[in-house]
């Protein structure tokens, strides 16, 4: 299942926006979903790919516990997860369900869109951070497509 990349590189930017807009609204999956589907969409040069969007938005906070852990897991001893920036935090989870959940999209796939996502948002180091956190975890998550021996932790969820 491909997908129109640009369709899904556009729905990645709305599942990052939305995510971001649930954790400082505290809204659900489903009305946010609901929201973006009937009001925000327009606001994009090209259609997201609704069902690609849902699908992370409504995944995220499903295993949001797990995907927090890894992350968390993955960072320099002196770093907390709620130390990262609020959309930072949504791009890696974004990301990483995406490195989970999405196994038709390649590993290195997810890592390359998520980094242009953050560019997307930021312009300095941020995109060098998602990178390197992403290929840690793609690296634990997805070993076989790197050529490494499979951890025990390759599947959470």
């Amino acid at each position: 299942m491909s997908g129109n990349p640009d369709a899904r590189h556009a729905a990645r930017i709305a599942a990052v926006q939305a995510l971001y807009q649930m954790e400082l609204a505290g809204g659900g999956a489903e009305e946010t979903l609901a929201e973006f589907s009937e009001h925000r969409f327009g606001e994009f040069d090209v259609a997201p790919d609704e069902d690609f969007f849902a699908a992370i938005l409504r995944g995220v906070p499903q295993h949001q516990e797990e995907i927090d852990r890894s992350i968390a897991g993955s960072l320099a001893a002196n770093w907390s997860l709620s130390r990262i920036d609020s959309i930072l935090r949504a791009i890696l989870r974004c990301g990483l369900f995406e490195l989970v959940a999405r196994r038709d999209v390649p590993a290195k796939s997810v890592i390359d869109e998520y980094v242009a996502v953050s560019r997307a948002f930021f312009g300095a180091d941020e995109p060098g951070f998602v990178n390197g956190v992403l290929d840690t975890l793609a690296k634990k998550k997805r070993a076989k497509e790197f050529g490494l021996p499979t951890p025990d932790d390759e599947l959470d969820f």
